[in-house]
């Protein structure tokens, strides 16, 4: 039976684990107000350039590289983001499950799936496993347009040196503080018909434009705003993925530092119990001693 001196070594350490989780609870939310900020900014400059997307969208085709679709398509690559600490509840284990679902869901469709990764959290899972093309380290902690437009600008070369044929990013998208779901999407060769969808982020949200006179032509424009548009599509997944890591971090914390105050209620009383225990069998030694004198 444990005794009173190991349930107190148990209540004080319980204690000091609650103290800890509340610690990084606080540094979380601070760490969370600022990258949702930063999420919220972007997303409004995200429809922006959405809508002038959307607007000359009907400009007609175009032949630019990264909207071309491959003939035949057996190799592609998946770009991963998750971060680089744990102590985030399910949300890296939920996408490393959800990219490993859609691998093998696909054994037959490409001959080669290889993987770049931006997060610690999803190399170490997939180091011994995968074929890994591209490692960005200290990129996903503090997201940065230069770290963004590096991951755009390699995974651009490999699909217009035909080194994959199809591109997707794999990432948690931020539907709150509380709620993050994993997401697969092709992100190369683009389909023209993105910048009209609104049901995504980067998407315009709002009715056609009205016709305008543009200088230089429509076409030209679109074909300087493509790239800008992948780029910036990198960089807002990566925000994404900083608030989502901070803000799962923050209810997992609270969380924690719920269920060791209840461990700590429980030891607790078990110990009143045991001292009680004690007490009640240290009076009932000395009544016996006591009847067996008289």
């Amino acid at each position: 039976m444990i005794g009173i001196r190991e349930f107190n070594k148990k209540i004080a350490s319980l204690k000091n684990t609650r103290k800890m989780t509340k610690t990084m609870k606080m540094v979380s939310a601070s760490k969370f107000k600022r990258a949702h900020k930063a999420q919220e900014s972007a997303q409004d400059y995200a429809q922006k350039l959405g809508k002038l997307m959307e607007s000359l969208s009907g400009a007609g085709p175009t032949n630019h590289p990264l909207l071309k679709t491959k003939r035949a398509v057996t190799r592609s690559l998946i770009v991963l983001f998750t971060s680089d600490k744990g102590l985030c509840g399910g949300f890296n284990n939920n996408l490393i499950r959800k990219t490993r679902h859609w691998i093998s869901d696909n054994p037959y469709k490409y001959t080669v799936i290889g993987m770049s990764f931006c997060g610690r959290r999803g190399y170490m899972a997939f180091r011994r496993s995968a074929k890994i093309s591209k490692y960005y380290e200290n990129i996903t902690a503090k997201p940065e347009f230069e770290g963004a437009l590096k991951v755009a600008q390699e995974i651009t070369d490999s699909f217009i040196n035909s080194e994959y044929e199809e591109i997707y990013l794999a990432y948690n998208r931020f539907d709150g503080a509380m709620t993050q779901t994993p997401v697969i999407e092709k992100i190369l060769p683009l389909d023209a018909s993105v910048f009209s969808k609104s049901e995504a982020p980067l998407k315009s949200k709002g009715p056609r434009s009205m016709d305008y006179t543009y200088e230089p032509e429509e076409k030209e424009i679109l074909y300087f705003l493509i790239p800008k548009f992948l780029n910036f599509k990198i960089f807002y997944t990566l925000l994404e993925n900083a608030a989502g890591e901070h803000g799962a971090r923050m209810t997992a914390m609270d969380k924690a530092s719920q269920n060791t105050g209840e461990l700590i209620d429980r030891y607790t009383l078990l110990r009143n119990r045991a001292r009680q225990a004690a007490i009640t069998n240290e009076l009932i030694e000395i009544i016996s001693g006591a009847e067996a004198l008289k």
